[in-house]
This record gives structure tokens, C-alpha cells and sequence, in this order.
């Protein structure tokens, strides 16, 4: 009777100190902390890229990453493993009732015909998008006003996915009907359960890999407005204190900062007040 080959295990576990060195890295290159309690979310995670590299187990990967240079090329897909990409479109909506009723007006009324709005963490695309379509509703009787959107994120996967603007249907869901009818677009075959952002849309933004923790924002001119929702959470307070200030640095002076509900820039010395819930203006 032939012998039975033995089973390879599927994997062993991290070593604790293969996690410390990976969780060290992490932070320092993304500002996102990685404590122990998620150590099985993290290895659930790069066993993606075990099957993309071929490497056989987690702690083999480890060694490839920093004791034979594999950060080199693989930096760029371990950061975006890790990464969390929640999004929505119209996601926390009194901040785009606030744009529209008064941030919009009051610039307008200051001569600003020409704006630069940017989404700072924008993920898979919903956060710029929903911009355009509040943006192009005000300009549908303001043709005097121009806009242009700038979206970035670390992660190169979802920003792929943003530059192409293809969404699963029900992703639009809270969408207003009659921003639907101009904005997304619907496969002939109904069948398919796909939607895209309208080529008016994606014509708006621009979109670009920027890094949170760099120690400043290559942007351009100064933002009259800047969305960073829902990324501080994942820093801790020193780094929320940083990345605030360089925000504050791209920000023209009565220009519009907008962060999560969640979040607060309590106890950081910015030049801003407060103007609404989680909405500030550079003083």
C-alpha cells in the first residue's frame, strides 16, 4: 500500500516578533496603528499576498520583506493590503447641505470664481464624486464658478478602481433620484448590476497616490476647500496633530476644512475655528 504523502499546514502564525517588526513598519510608513488585538485581521490579510508572491507562509514573507530587500518592490501592495477603504457616496450629508448653503456662497461673495477642492483620503472614489454632483447642481445657475477636484489616497488599488468610476449598483443607492438620472449611468442590459460616473464627472477630478505622513502635500496652489473624513481615527493623537497642521498649510486663508464625525481637532493648535459640526475656516 502506498504511503500517504503528509499535509503540509496551511500556514503557521506570525511570530510575535515578525508582527512587531511589520506593525513598526506600518505605522511609520502610514501613520496607521496596528496593535496586537488585530493581529489575526493583519494575517487574514497578507495571505492575499502569499498567493500573489508564491511565497509559501507568513513568516517566510516577513524575511522576504526585510532581509532580502522585498520592500523594494512590495512596499506599495503590503500598505494597501492593510489599508481600510470604507466609503459611500453622500456618506455624513449635512457636510454637502453645508457646501452648498454656505461655504459655496460665501466664496462666491469673496471672488472666488475659480475653486481647488481636495479629497484628501478618497478611497475608492464615492467621497469626489459626491462633491462633483453638489458641485455641478450649484453651478447649474452660477456659471461664473469653476471647480476643479483633487483625490488622492496610499492605496493604489482603490484609486484604480476611482479613476475607472464603475460601481455596483447599489453603491448609488444614496444618491438623490434626480443626481442619478444626470450622473450615473446605467448598463443597456439590465441584467448587469454595474453603474458608472458620468465622463462630465471623472473629467472633474484628478486622481493621484499622496501619503498622509509625508512631510508636506506636493498639491499645488492653495485648497478653498479640504475633506480629510475618517483617516484621523486610524492615527494616533501625535500624528492627527501633524497631518492636520500640513492640511492647514494647503489651505487658503477662509477656506473650508471638513473632517469626520467622528473625529476632532480638539487640543491641536490650528489656525482655524469652528463653523459647524466638524466643519472649520482657515482664520
Amino acid at each position: 500500500m502506498a504511503a500517504v504523502p503528509k499535509l503540509q499546514p496551511i500556514d503557521e502564525r506570525l511570530s510575535d516578533k515578525n508582527f512587531q517588526t511589520l506593525s513598526r513598519y506600518i505605522y511609520d510608513y502610514s501613520g496607521i496603528k496596528m496593535p496586537i488585538t488585530k493581529i489575526t485581521m493583519l494575517e487574514g490579510r497578507l495571505r492575499r499576498r502569499l498567493r500573489a508572491t508564491g511565497i509559501g507562509s507568513l513568516n517566510e514573507y516577513c524575511e522576504y520583506l526585510f532581509k532580502r530587500n522585498g520592500l523594494a518592490t512590495e512596499s506599495t501592495y503590503l500598505i494597501d493590503a492593510v489599508t481600510t477603504n470604507k466609503t459611500d457616496f453622500f456618506r455624513e450629508p449635512k457636510h454637502f447641505e453645508y457646501v452648498e448653503r454656505l461655504a459655496l456662497p460665501e466664496l462666491l461673495s469673496n471672488g472666488h470664481t475659480r475653486l481647488r477642492i481636495w479629497s484628501s483620503a478618497c478611497s475608492t472614489g464615492a467621497e469626489p464624486y459626491t462633491i462633483a454632483m453638489v458641485m455641478e447642481e450649484f453651478l447649474a445657475s452660477r456659471r461664473e464658478l469653476d471647480y476643479r477636484i483633487y483625490a488622492t489616497d496610499l492605496s493604489t488599488e482603490v484609486l484604480q478602481t476611482a479613476r475607472r468610476g464603475i460601481y455596483h449598483r447599489d453603491m448609488v443607492a444614496p444618491v438623490p433620484a434626480r443626481m442619478r438620472q444626470k450622473y450615473v449611468m446605467e448598463a443597456r442590459d439590465r441584467t448587469r448590476h454595474d453603474i458608472r460616473i458620468a465622463p462630465k464627472l471623472r473629467a472633474r477630478v484628478g486622481f493621484a497616490r499622496l501619503n498622509l505622513m509625508d512631510e508636506s502635500y506636493p498639491v499645488g496652489e492653495a485648497m478653498h476647500m479640504i475633506f480629510c473624513r475618517n483617516v484621523l481615527i486610524y492615527f494616533d493623537k501625535e500624528t492627527q496633530a501633524k497631518v492636520l497642521t500640513r492640511l492647514c498649510n494647503c489651505l487658503l486663508p477662509g477656506g473650508y476644512l471638513f473632517v469626520g464625525h467622528s473625529e476632532s481637532v480638539t487640543g491641536v493648535p490650528l489656525p482655524v475655528k469652528q463653523v459647524a459640526n466638524t466643519v472649520f475656516r482657515k482664520i
